[in-house]
């Protein structure tokens, strides 16, 4: 879909199975479950959808999975379905290689949005998009450089710190202005210093949710993930965006949710909820 100049796609990278319980935090499983069926180990169907964005010279990547340098057992305990991101691959069907990334947006540093930044070249660690700026809120930087015991798990600096080693790294503090009509909102409830795109057409525009919505099953404002380190943060910034989404016709583009890539919003019995689901 065109949204202003630019052209947007989605790019699956990858299928993997999430625990449930940490999905859906306080969310009882008998609701849940309904929506997102687990297998025997209580893990779900999740998706890494990565979205290009291209025009005005510029060939955006927002986010890039969990990569290659995963071991083999922690493959196995995420179920993830292929294991390897041949990123050339993928973006071959847009005439691209991954030279041609001009920049690569990451929302927050979590293995599952940026173990792709990065790769094993003969033994070395080095940026998967040698040609790209990479951009990560200062917030969510130092936050990822000096984790607390309960984030810890979610980082991997291997991902993260040989872009700034290697001069590619911009961080950003709070929504600069970084694109021509495109728009970067900062939220704290998931993570500190997690950021969104926002690009904008003329009549509708297309907000990258992360895991602020990380499926469509999280629209409702109290249902958030066990990861969520402020819960009541989380649950007043969801009101927020859902209330810009209906009123100026946003398209919500989920990055883990593996049926809906994207959806219209609109407002129905006192609730936000998906008009019309669309996939670009």
């Amino acid at each position: 879909m065109r949204f202003g100049d630019y052209e947007c796609s989605s790019i699956l990278l990858d299928r993997f199975r999430g625990d449930g319980g940490a999905m859906f935090g306080v969310v009882p499983k008998i609701l849940w479950s309904s929506k997102f069926p687990a297998d025997s180990n209580n893990r779900i169907s999740m998706t890494l959808n990565s979205l290009l964005i291209h025009g005005k010279g510029r060939n955006i990547l927002v986010d890039t999975g969990y990569g290659n340098k995963l071991s083999e057992k922690e493959k196995k305990i995420y179920g993830i379905e292929r294991g390897i991101i041949d990123f050339d691959k993928k973006l071959s069907k847009f005439g691209l290689t991954s030279n041609d990334i001009t920049d690569v947006f990451i929302t927050h540093l979590h293995s599952d949005h940026t173990g792709g930044a990065t790769s094993l070249k003969d033994g070395k660690v080095v940026p998967t998009f040698p040609n790209a700026v990479y951009y990560i809120q200062k917030d969510q930087w130092d936050a990822a450089k000096n984790p607390n015991v309960r984030d810890k798990s979610g980082y991997c600096q291997d991902d993260f710190l040989p872009l700034e080693t290697l001069k590619v790294l911009r961080l950003v503090n709070g929504p600069e202005k970084l694109f021509p009509g495109i728009d970067v909102f900062v939220t704290n409830g998931h993570t500190p210093g997690q950021q969104h795109l926002l690009i904008k057409g003329d009549t509708e525009s297309l907000f990258f949710c992360a895991d602020l919505f990380p499926t469509s099953a999280h629209l409702p404002v109290p249902w958030n993930m066990g990861y969520d380190l402020y819960p009541v943060t989380i649950m007043e910034e969801k009101e927020k965006f859902l209330k810009e989404a209906v009123k100026k016709n946003w398209i919500f583009f989920f990055e883990h949710d593996p049926e809906i890539t994207g959806a219209y919003l609109k407002e129905s019995k006192g609730k936000i909820v998906i008009n019309t689901r669309i996939n670009l």
